[in-house]
């Protein structure tokens, strides 16, 4: 695959990244169904092997263990691989998630050393702050990365689900790399909210997260009952009744173009993210849906094929908040 800056800092990528979250479980069970070790390390190889050496995880997903996954998964290939981890969902000493958002400068201390131990590194490429903590200020937080950087522990710093108000703050205290967010056809809150704009102007890298509409725009998923019963889905606004049938008959729509064009939908919905100089990160488990994603990258679409995506699914189409409540309100909107 070609390589592309992500951001103006130095980070060079491919055009397509690897999700890694749904590779292991949570506490409660997993949230996008059942894990296979043995399946998701053969996924990272493939991966590295067609060039997808860019993996994306997070301390809070296990929590821990996917990171450790991970470690398991690339051995002593660590320099070939662009790893992103994340901190802010605090964990505390027995491993257990509290769900507060810790973004002081001593939880930042503590949080990198163990996701250094877990990746079994002595750097992470990409550190985000995973979630905004709206009791400690956002010049902290990146002040405490930025030395990070300085320590040589990280090389590049990012942010996810973030404000222009907060991105702006944060890019004065130290460059930020990348920002990471939801985005796919089904959900733009960071265009409507003029993010993009903001990252544009700023020169900052955007990486999306959940770029198939938390696999609507798979085609896999045509009722409910096609996903587990513990898959964390069944409870999220999207995927309830009164969005659910509408949310099937856009992908329907995407999916008759997706034929016309001889690509899966997948491989359109991902196309279109990456023609807009944004790095998708759709999550897998599974070499077969990996090849898929990563064949995304070779596809050009025209202006006319933006254009008739874009007619299908508007820009402002509400098709369903991708979290609860509780969730929604952790978001820096």
């Amino acid at each position: 695959m070609k390589q592309i800056k992500l951001g103006n800092q130095g980070l060079i990528i491919p055009p397509i990244g690897l999700g890694c979250m749904g590779m292991t479980g949570f506490e409660e069970g997993n949230m996008y169904g059942a894990a296979d070790e043995k399946e998701a390390i053969q996924t990272i190889h493939r991966s590295f092997e067609l060039g997808g050496n860019f993996l994306d995880t997070a301390d809070l997903y296990g929590p821990l263990k996917n990171e450790q996954l991970i470690a398991k998964a690339i051995g002593k290939d660590r320099d070939k691989y662009i790893l992103a981890t994340k901190f802010g969902w605090e964990i505390d000493d027995n491993n257990k998630v509290t769900w507060a958002i810790n973004g002081s400068r001593k939880y930042i201390k503590k949080a990198v050393e163990r996701s250094l131990k877990n990746l079994n590194t002595d750097y992470i490429d990409l550190y985000y702050m995973h979630r905004l903590d709206k009791n400690t200020s956002i010049e902290e937080t990146v002040d405490a990365m930025a030395d990070l950087v300085k320590e040589g522990k990280v090389k590049y710093i990012g942010l996810s689900e973030v404000s222009s108000e907060t991105i702006r703050k944060a890019h004065n205290v130290h460059p930020i790399t990348a920002v990471q967010s939801e985005f796919s056809l089904f959900e733009r809150t960071v265009e409507e909210k003029g993010v993009l704009k903001t990252l544009e102007e700023l020169k900052i890298g955007f990486v999306a997260y959940s770029p198939l509409g938390r696999g609507f725009l798979s085609g896999q998923i045509r009722s409910i009952d096609d996903l587990p019963e513990n898959d964390f889905r069944r409870a999220i606004p999207r995927f309830q009744e009164n969005y659910f049938h509408k949310n099937i008959k856009l992908v329907k729509a995407v999916e008759k173009m997706a034929e016309e064009k001889n690509v899966t939908s997948s491989q359109l919905a991902l196309a279109w993210i990456i023609s807009k100089g944004i790095v998708p990160i759709p999550g897998t488990k599974r070499r077969k849906y990996l090849e898929q994603n990563i064949a995304s990258a070779t596809i050009e679409l025209s202006q006319a094929d933006i254009q008739k995506l874009e007619s299908i699914v508007p820009l402002g189409t509400d098709t369903g908040a991708p979290y609860d409540e509780f969730s929604m309100g952790l978001l820096d909107y």
